[in-house]
């Protein structure tokens, strides 16, 4: 780890606990910068609060103090991703052009490691977990780190100059970042999400490019070629573009053709033999290649990773199977598009659980992807009732609505036959309900279990 003269004896404000907040503020701390840790909600695990007690570092639980900024003359602030910056502090602080940055960016400065920062609407959690299996070797390790659960500041602490950090970016991330500079870029697709949050999709779309924006021409771009919009936005980095595509639109970087997955002309593998299920996870094999490819991992190594993952967790995870049910936990669709993915992945027919924060989507989007399969929804959370009108429009006659997860799987399960496939894809984001998505998918395994023990 680097040492970051620039924070040393200044007053940093980590704005936002979880594990991301905490993490950054034990890093600045180790920097010997003078901390101080501010969260509105009351509600914090008592683990992460003993962290900052142990190391003697100042908190503020419960509420924004108007004159914080000004009572501790904070110099910069590190905040949590999903804090807006209509945040009043954050507000204060632009007027004051008090610098605000991200937890990957803070932890950035501190690297000594190769970064490859990989970004997209869906999928970019899969492409992250498969590019560091890829990559990770006992001369090199390759470590996981960002929106994947994994807090970027405590790698970096543990990672050397030899290593490699796989880091998965959403938007929120990018969009505070100043110097953040990874060698090899990923984005493997640009829907329209989290507008409740950026206001528009081209500030969405701008915060997804700042992946690239420090790249110079001896780094790689790689972005998916399968929408004129995303070749349009290649033409924004100054790196070396490398694309990849489904739809074999170009032989220049990663493809698919006949089946068969393919680098700048070399045959990988057959398409097939990749491990886990949909178009999407052909798309997130294509990027993780072209990711290997250029960092020289044999054709072999890049086969065994793909025929053997299993996927991720909340991710179109396979859960179990019984009594002739397949369950999936697909909590991470936090959109319609990951839903969408979800629901071409099977050919079986399909009981939904659906609904979350509502966000102001259109779900009539979903209609085609509704109507071939899916045989019953199960509604849930603020979007229940607009979902369910999607729903009927889409003529599935078999609708209703439940409280909560848990008692969606109950229901499901009473409602379904052998060879059904009841899967957990909200197309909404947990918070309505549930703190995170993570919580809500192991709400749903959670349930699956106990429906096997028979409790």
């Amino acid at each position: 780890m680097k040492s970051v003269q620039d924070v040393e004896g200044k007053n940093i404000l980590v704005l936002g606990m979880a594990k991301s907040g905490v993490s950054a503020a034990l890093l600045l701390n180790k920097l010997k910068a003078n901390v101080l840790v501010n969260d509105a909600s009351t509600y914090q695990p008592q683990e992460l609060l003993k962290k900052l007690i142990t190391h003697d570092i100042k908190m503020i639980i419960g509420k924004h103090p108007d004159d914080i900024l000004s009572r501790y003359e904070i110099e910069l602030i590190v905040k949590n991703p999903g804090i807006p910056y209509t945040n009043p502090v954050l507000v204060e602080a632009q007027a004051q052009n008090i610098k605000i940055v991200s937890e990957p960016e803070l932890a950035y400065w501190a690297m000594d490691s190769e970064l490859i920062g990989i970004t997209g609407s869906n999928g970019k959690t899969t492409v992250t977990t498969l590019v560091q299996l890829m990559l990770d070797t006992k001369e090199s390790r390759a470590y996981v780190a960002g929106n994947i659960g994994v807090p970027a500041t405590t790698v970096v602490q543990r990672a050397t100059a030899n290593d490699q950090v796989v880091m998965e970016l959403s938007s929120f991330m990018l969009a505070g970042i100043d110097h953040l500079h990874p060698h090899i870029a990923v984005v493997n697709n640009i829907f329209a999400s989290h507008l409740d949050w950026h206001k528009s999709r081209e500030n969405y779309v701008n915060d997804k490019m700042n992946i690239t924006k420090n790249q110079t021409k001896d780094d790689y771009f790689i972005i998916n070629w399968d929408n004129p919009e995303w070749q349009e936005l290649a033409q924004r980095t100054k790196a070396q573009v490398v694309p990849f595509s489904r739809q074999g639109l170009t032989k220049k970087g990663a493809y698919e053709s006949d089946g068969k997955l393919y680098f700048k002309n070399e045959l990988i593998m057959d398409a097939n033999e990749i491990g886990i299920p949909g178009e999407q996870n052909i798309e997130n094999a294509l990027a993780a290649i072209a990711v290997a490819k250029i960092k020289k991992v044999s054709t072999e190594h890049i086969k065994q990773i793909l025929t053997t993952f299993g996927g991720v967790k909340h991710r179109i995870q396979y859960v179990e199977n019984f009594n002739g049910r397949q369950f999936y936990n697909d909590s991470k669709a936090t959109d319609i598009e990951a839903t969408q993915v979800a629901l071409r992945s099977f050919k079986k027919p399909i009981i939904l659980i659906a609904g979350g924060l509502d966000r102001g989507d259109d779900f009539d989007r979903l209609i085609p992807d509704l109507g071939p399969n899916v045989k019953e929804v199960i509604v849930n959370g603020e979007t229940a009732e607009k979902f369910k009108a999607s729903a009927q429009k889409a003529g599935i006659s078999i609708i209703k609505n439940s409280s909560r997860v848990s008692e969606s799987v109950e229901i499901a399960y009473q409602d379904s036959q052998d060879g059904d496939v009841i899967l957990l894809s909200p197309a909404a984001a947990s918070w309505d309900q549930y703190r995170t998505f993570e919580e809500r998918g192991n709400e749903f395994i959670d349930a699956v279990q106990k429906l096997h023990k028979g409790e």
